[in-house]
């Protein structure tokens, strides 16, 4: 055995050495090969780079859309603002692409719509983001009054890339049309030649039909030159003003804080193109997202009647000891406009009772929705409310060590929501917002996350899925862990995908002004606390905790607590849905 083992090295080492024999040495080459090859490799390299970015991508909803129920214009694909017909593209050619700065420091690209509709005009182009797939769209418009559109008169060079260093495609030139008397700009021109656009490339659009627009999203920039998204300077429920969808240049113009383009303007009524009761019934089956709670959450949502019939309480400032139990759907709260601590709600006064309605009633929970107009009728704004009867305590992060904040976070009442952003012209989902904490943030479609809604209705189709961060209810697009601080010390806000599910799709319809026949349940006008507000003494809270922490620590733990938003900070009931300032306002 160990001669055949022997014999079997031996035949080993030979094979590698007539390997290494055979093997051919690499000629070195001469220096300006080297370079050229580097050139050629670094060329290589960048057009990887740029079409392995997410803008390369199309991004369509992964949903399946029936035709709507039949009403007004919804989803007609043209809307007629006052002599000007106004639809949506979102078909684009690509002008020119920059692979550096921006968001994520992926740079941006720059479109121009095709595919227009015949008899309909170019008020500007498109600009985008590389860190997100493209999906987007531009106005495009149609004079039906003789007047409304004019070509421009000249074009204004406001800009171009030729001596940027940046990984671009081409010089890109960026052209504001010069307007006749009487009519305003909707969106720049952009070349990759220096010379002068056609003049009837674009129309310019009459003064009357438009209104003051407001630097909006960054997209990309250098120094001193920046590309921005602009939106109506009005914005909510009354503002006529709509979005076109063009980008606006910012170069080199100081403090200047208005746009040198205009948004347009709807003189006709905006519920001729809102949703009807059926159509929302039908939207809200096709896009409720799912509401994934936390694996270890304790406090759920319900709906308010059950809080109401699980012994809920109305307290009278100075009347204290004798609460009054709440009628179904609160027909005996205060209906005044008044925000005042003269009334507030509380939960059952025994403790066990107390304890069992802290923790909700996840089977029946239910959103309640609100339904709005959005820049100037051209979107709806489906806001959907979700109820828990209690916010828990939080937890906080301090670099390595998970803290238990005690009584820091909780109190009795908690209103969240989430606000699905859906096209009139074209019936898409273009944008969901996400409350957190007393603000929040919108996310394009194309970022969010769907799942299957397992067969439940008569077509196929996903959903957007919603995350509830743990106790705190705080809403997001994906799960994990989201900080409330810097540098590795904060409140976190955890969330994952567990088995505690809301399907949103579940809904009460309790608002929707244009239509007028949507009856308001009367909790939705009791306009004060639905909590009472108990003052722990923060200091006291903050001694207890940080005894745990090393010297060096406490303050930054310190600051970052006292920087928590007001309802985190003390046992504080948070108000109702109407008196937030995005009832009538845009979510911010």
């Amino acid at each position: 055995m160990g001669m055949n083992y022997v014999g079997f090295i031996c035949v080993c080492v030979v094979f590698f050495m007539a390997i290494e024999a055979t093997r051919v040495v690499p000629r070195i080459a001469p220096m300006d090969q080297i370079s050229d090859n580097k050139k050629v490799l670094n060329k290589t390299q960048q057009e990887l780079q740029s079409r392995t970015r997410p803008i390369d991508f199309t991004f369509k909803l992964p949903i399946t859309t029936t035709s709507w129920p039949e009403g007004n214009g919804f989803g007609g694909g043209v809307l007629d603002v006052g002599g000007l017909q106004v639809s949506q593209v979102s078909t684009f050619s690509k002008i020119w692409g920059v692979y550096d700065g921006g968001q994520d420091g992926q740079g941006a690209s720059v479109y121009e719509p095709k595919d227009i509709p015949e008899g309909f005009s170019m008020l500007g182009s498109y600009v985008q983001p590389n860190n997100k797939p493209l999906f987007g769209y531009v106005l495009v418009a149609k004079d039906v009054s003789n007047g409304t559109l004019k070509p421009p008169v000249d074009y204004v060079l406001l800009f171009d890339t030729s001596t940027l260093s940046s990984n671009q495609d081409s010089t890109l030139y960026i052209w504001l049309p010069s307007s006749p008397n009487g009519y305003k700009a909707l969106g720049h021109v952009v070349t990759t030649t220096p010379d002068k656009p056609p003049l009837n490339k674009v129309m310019c659009v009459r003064s009357d039909l438009t209104e003051q627009c407001d630097f909006s999203e960054w997209i990309w920039g250098v120094n001193d030159n920046n590309i921005y998204d602009v939106t109506p300077s009005i914005r909510g429920t009354q503002g006529h003003g709509i979005r076109a969808g063009t980008f606006v240049g910012h170069f080199g113009l100081g403090d200047n804080k208005t746009p040198s383009v205009a948004c347009l303007k709807n003189l006709n009524s905006i519920s001729k193109i809102m949703p009807n009761e059926k159509q929302i019934e039908a939207i809200l089956q096709v896009y409720s997202p799912f509401l994934f709670l936390h694996s270890d959450e304790d406090y759920f949502p319900s709906t308010v009647n059950w809080l109401f019939s699980n012994g809920a309480l109305l307290y009278k400032k100075g009347d204290e000891s004798n609460p009054v139990p709440i009628q179904q759907n609160g027909t005996n709260l205060p209906q005044d406009p008044n925000t005042d601590d003269a009334y507030w709600i509380d939960l059952p006064v025994d403790d066990d009772n107390k304890d069992r309605v802290k923790r909700g009633d996840l089977d029946n929970a239910e959103s309640y929705v609100h339904v709005k107009p959005m820049f100037g009728g051209t979107f709806t704004d489906f806001a959907m409310w979700i109820y828990y009867p209690f916010n828990g305590p939080a937890r906080a992060k301090v670099e390595f060590i998970n803290i238990k904040l005690g009584k820091i976070g909780q109190h009795v009442g908690d209103w969240e929501h989430v606000t699905l952003r859906v096209s009139n012209l074209d019936g898409q989902l273009w944008k969901m917002y996400f409350s957190q904490h007393s603000k929040g943030s919108w996310v394009d479609s194309s970022l969010l996350e769907f799942q299957s809604d397992n067969g439940n209705f008569d077509f196929p189709t996903e959903k957007p899925v919603v995350y509830a961060s743990l106790h705190g209810h705080a809403t997001y697009p994906h799960a994990g862990l989201v900080l409330l601080g810097k540098n590795g010390v904060g409140v976190r806000d955890d969330t994952d995908k567990s088995n505690n599910i809301v399907d949103m799709g579940k809904f009460v319809l309790v608002s929707a002004d244009y239509l007028g026949s949507v009856k308001e349940p009367a909790w939705l006008n009791f306009l004060r606390q639905w909590g009472p507000t108990i003052d722990y003494k923060l200091d006291d809270e903050l001694r207890k905790l940080e005894k745990f922490l090393p010297g060096k620590l406490k303050d930054v733990f310190e600051n970052i607590i006292n920087g928590l938003p007001k309802e985190m900070l003390g046992e504080e009931g948070p108000t109702g849905p109407k008196v937030k300032i995005s009832w009538n306002g845009e979510e911010v």
